[in-house]
């Protein structure tokens, strides 16, 4: 249903931008407005033009009283709440304007060109007051929908800015053309007695038809009130007749509403702040909530949300709580702050924490602090950012993620898209790639360093916490755990055994390399009660080696 009125709302989007397109046109003559007229009446008053239009309008038109019917809520951003008045002011404006066009001609055949319109208009100054307001309430509600369509796509902030001239501008032509015709033809009006004497000549209509016009404009008004009132009262009896369901809030408060109403119209209409980029339409994923009790009485996922969720890799117990609509009583935790923005709707990777097998990679620059003294700031941070640099280029090599630098070392995780053997062989690959890179970094800075720079790298493979942590505006993806602890412990101990690498026993073994000749140590490792064994290995590469040699590389 979303994709049909997306569909048919571009469809209306088309017709509207070149329709204005041709009131601007006023601006240079009448005639002109009337050439550029016949190009596009070809196609729109064409048999396939005018089911694609008149077709798109009716079907926009009935899926916004479905979704009005099906908001049992009317608490909504303000931007929804602008964007669904600015839509339902729109079919009392323009069937007038229809039936004096579209309708005339058809049912009548009279055609009304550029002359007459603008002619009638400027005889009577309410009716085109009315038609600019039409016009810019047209305009401003296909920029609410286009705007929060493109806002969560990645390449939108980009052209907004010109995306916002265009929509200043486009109007304000629009208008300056048709005032400009207006004028243009004041001299023709005057000549023949006045605007209403010379209004009524170009209509050449008899009272019949007159009084038929009007019938029709009398009975689509009344039939888009009914439309809309038969509407309102469906929604309002759905939402006050049938069973109730509970919400119990991570704020602590217990929220009922009737079955039907989703999860973020039940959460709203009790006040309580929550996010919601998209305006509840399964595109961006902010309203997501984790559901504690009552998840396996939850309908599944529909496509959109299925399709959302997937796209962010969540877990079974989270769901969209704009399409979440519980039959029995649940408890939610939202995910994200409620002032999440499209940036952050944006963000890849899944903001609430999943368990993952992974591998973590703690890598550390030995003795910086000698590294600091007597050198300049400047060429202290220069090193530093060769070190990181050749480092994050390792990781690039071997599918690794940076997640973190802190000081003078960073954290590394690997197999956040592979299988846990890959992303141990991955990680041994990319502890070998950086000894590498470290021993060509030392040979292009040998005339500035008094000792070559060393590096320690605890490795260590397991469960942990993934998911993207810290404040909205500076998180990162990273990950949490015993297990990223560990990594950290062990690389640590590369000082005590006077090696580049340690790393756990269990994290070899799944990579199926054989450490051959590194020395086993059983450790105890602070946290843990039991002793883990590692290996410490001086050079990554000899690992490698290793396991090429096997494979026949």
């Amino acid at each position: 249903m979303r994709r049909l009125r997306l569909i048919t709302g571009l469809v209306i989007a088309a017709f509207v931008v070149g329709h204005f397109t041709n009131h601007a046109l006023g601006v240079v003559s009448v005639e002109a407005m009337n050439g550029m007229r016949a190009g596009l009446a070809s196609w729109w008053r064409s048999l396939p033009g005018t089911v694609l239009l008149y077709g798109s309008l009716a079907t926009h038109f009935a899926l916004a009283l479905v979704s009005l019917y099906r908001r049992s809520t009317l608490r909504m951003p303000a931007w929804e709440a602008g964007q669904l008045l600015l839509g339902l002011a729109i079919p009392p404006l323009l069937i007038a304007h229809v039936v004096g066009t579209r309708l005339t001609w058809e049912l009548l055949g009279h055609y009304i060109d550029y002359e007459r319109i603008v002619g009638l208009l400027w005889s009577d100054s309410l009716a085109a007051g009315r038609q600019s307001l039409l016009l810019l309430i047209v305009w401003t509600h296909l920029c609410f929908g286009m705007h929060y369509w493109l806002r969560i796509k990645a390449w939108y902030p980009a052209v907004q800015p010109v995306a916002f001239a265009a929509a200043l501008l486009i109007p304000a032509v629009a208008l300056a053309g048709f005032a400009a015709a207006g004028a243009s033809l004041w001299p023709a009006i005057e000549t023949v007695g006045g605007m209403q004497k010379y209004n009524l000549e170009l209509a050449g209509m008899t009272d019949a038809q007159r009084a038929r016009l009007a019938a029709w404009r009398e009975g689509l008004t009344w039939g888009f009130w009914l439309l809309l009132g038969a509407t309102l009262l469906a929604r309002w009896l759905r939402a006050r007749i049938g069973a109730t369901y509970q919400v119990r809030h991570a704020s602590g408060r217990v929220l009922t509403a009737p079955v039907g109403r989703s999860i973020l119209e039940a959460i709203r209409d009790a006040g309580i702040p929550h996010a919601s980029v998209c305006g509840g339409r399964a595109r961006c994923t902010t309203c997501r909530v984790r559901i504690g009790d009552g998840l396996a009485a939850l309908p599944p996922p529909r496509p959109a949300e299925a399709k959302a969720l997937a796209r962010i890799e969540a877990p079974p117990n989270v769901r969209l709580a704009c399409q979440t609509r519980p039959r029995e009583s649940v408890t939610v935790t939202p995910l994200l702050p409620a002032g999440a923005d499209a940036a952050l709707a944006r963000r890849p990777g899944s903001p609430q924490g999943r368990e993952q097998r992974i591998v973590a990679m703690f890598v550390d620059l030995r003795e910086s602090t000698q590294l600091a003294e007597g050198r300049l700031p400047y060429d202290v941070v220069f090193v530093m950012n060769q070190f990181f640099a050749e480092m994050y280029q390792a990781l690039r090599a071997s599918n690794g993620y940076y997640a973190q630098f802190r000081g003078d070392g960073l954290l590394a995780l690997y197999g956040l898209q592979s299988e846990l053997p890959q992303a141990c062989r991955d990680a041994l690959a990319g502890a070998a790639e950086m000894q590498r890179r470290m021993d060509r970094l030392n040979a292009s800075l040998a005339a500035d360093l008094a000792q070559p720079l060393r590096i320690g790298i605890g490795v260590h493979a397991g469960v942990a916490i993934v998911g993207t942590m810290g404040p909205p505006d500076a998180s990162i993806h990273s990950a949490i755990g015993d297990n990223i602890n560990i990594a950290a412990r062990l690389e640590g101990m590369t000082k005590a055994y006077r090696c580049t690498l340690v790393v756990s026993e269990e994290t070899l073994r799944t990579a199926g390399i054989d450490p051959r000749g590194a020395p086993l140590h059983r450790v105890r490792v602070r946290g843990r009660t039991e002793r883990l064994n590692v290996y410490a290995v001086d050079d990554p590469r000899n690992l490698v080696k290793e396991r090429k040699a096997e494979i026949g590389v």
